[in-house]
């Protein structure tokens, strides 16, 4: 049986509840996936929470900063400046280890840009993503255990038993 089934699974049926409630309620469906995916990428559990979620807000508000620089200083190529300074900034603080995944940083400008610069709507989204992401990990933990288990006993005396093997 694959290592995989178990958060698969989860994943699957928290992505179908996610989707249902988050349009029930108007909430961003999407950005919420995004940090979901970043919680995986940065490596999952503690550290992947933690990282994900830190480098994703430091997105946002990188983005932030820059359409507000961009509605106070308005000439021809001012967004591009903001952005390599953005993007710049996004880089360098990886040197501090909680800011350390790049691609969240990426992720959270894009995904405030994405939603027209909705500041708050999308930090939500993307705090529950970042739950999303632990809670699968965590559920599917426990499910993967149930399936593998009566794989995983010892041998009997019984030579029809399936036995797994690595």
């Amino acid at each position: 049986m694959r290592l995989h089934i178990g958060v698969g699974i989860s994943v699957g049926v928290l992505a179908g509840v996610w989707t249902q409630v988050s349009v029930e309620l108007g909430l961003i469906t999407w950005v919420a996936f995004v940090a979901w995916a970043c919680f995986f990428a940065a490596g999952g559990g503690g550290a992947g929470f933690s990282k994900g979620l830190a480098a994703n807000l430091s997105g946002v508000i990188y983005g932030w900063l820059v359409a507000l620089l961009t509605g106070w200083v308005q000439f021809p190529g001012m967004l591009a400046i903001g952005v390599a300074f953005a993007a710049l900034a996004m880089c360098l603080q990886a040197g501090w280890a909680p800011l350390s995944f790049i691609p969240g940083a990426f992720a959270g400008t894009a995904v405030f840009f994405g939603t027209q610069q909705s500041f708050w709507p999308t930090v939500m989204a993307v705090i529950i993503g970042a739950c999303l992401g632990w809670l699968s990990a965590f559920i599917g933990g426990h499910i993967q255990n149930l399936v593998t288990k009566p794989f995983d006993t010892p041998p009997t005396d019984d030579p029809q038993r399936p036995v797994r093997t690595a």
